[in-house]
């Protein structure tokens, strides 16, 4: 893909989802029909966030023809419809014709935003709308933003045969999360609500809890699994693109990859 044409599909996209902004606002459609054709539109974007990302992210493939600079800007492109399409989805839930938690099963909490390879892996980029609690039914104090499903193609290559219950195990899950912490070491609650909070962004990786992955049946009853939050990278105080979130796993990926094959 090369620039013009991928801001020209960036100019299509942006120019619809203005479209659908302006009727909503000046009242030149019913909010309702806008906002069912919404996932429609979201879903038409996947394959130019699929190009885009999968042409600038070329690590461990035969060598780009592409520039750096030129990647560079593909990336851009990618990060300018994802905050358009935020957007967007946001205009729609503040004049309450959708919802956007994750709770709701009609809800759009979030979208995809782009699938590359890495070597044996796959990788699925996923935006949420506003931040969102990690676990839906626990107060962890911790709030996603980005979630990546990393496919480890090689492992079911080995094993074609793999039974259904353990499929789970090809797929490993990491987020983009913040918390807010007490900034003062060994404060109390009082100094929490005065102010004297950091909030801390940060990589982690889903780990399954419950049920156990070899146990059919608890998967079976269970309606929520459950898990925990193996922080890997610490990203500081400031919320970071989805740009640069997925340049900070990619280079998380890679590190694991160089290590596994030492």
């Amino acid at each position: 893909m090369d620039l013009q044409s991928a801001n020209l599909q960036l100019h299509f996209f942006m120019s619809r989802a203005e479209d659908m902004r302006k009727h909503l606002i000046e009242g030149i459609s019913g909010g309702e029909s806008l906002a069912a054709s919404l996932p429609s539109f979201l879903f038409t974007c996947q394959p130019f966030f699929n190009h885009l990302e999968s042409t600038a992210r070329c690590t461990l493939k035969e060598k780009s023809l592409l520039s750096e600079s030129t990647c560079s800007q593909l990336l851009d492109i990618s990060e300018t419809l994802i905050n358009k399409l935020e957007n967007l989805v946001l205009t729609f839930a503040s004049n309450e014709l959708l919802s956007v938690d994750e709770t709701d099963p009609n809800s759009i909490s979030h979208f995809h935003i782009g699938q590359w390879e890495l070597g044996p892996m796959k990788v699925t980029s996923f935006h949420y709308c506003q931040p969102t609690p990690y676990l839906a039914q626990v107060n962890t104090g911790l709030y996603k933003r980005m979630r990546w499903n990393v496919d480890r193609m090689e492992d079911a290559m080995q094993q074609p045969q793999k039974e259904v219950e353990m499929e789970a195990d090809d797929t490993e899950y990491y987020f983009l999360c913040f918390e807010d912490i007490n900034a003062l070491p060994g404060g109390d609650n009082e100094s929490i609500s005065n102010g004297n909070v950091v909030r801390v962004w940060s990589i982690g990786q889903w780990i399954q809890v419950y049920p156990e992955m070899n146990d059919i049946d608890d998967w079976v009853l269970c309606r929520i699994p459950q898990g925990t939050y193996l922080k890997r990278v610490i990203l500081g105080s400031e919320e970071p693109s989805c740009r640069i979130a997925t340049d900070c796993l990619q280079q998380l990926l890679m590190l694991d990859l160089k290590n596994s094959s030492q």
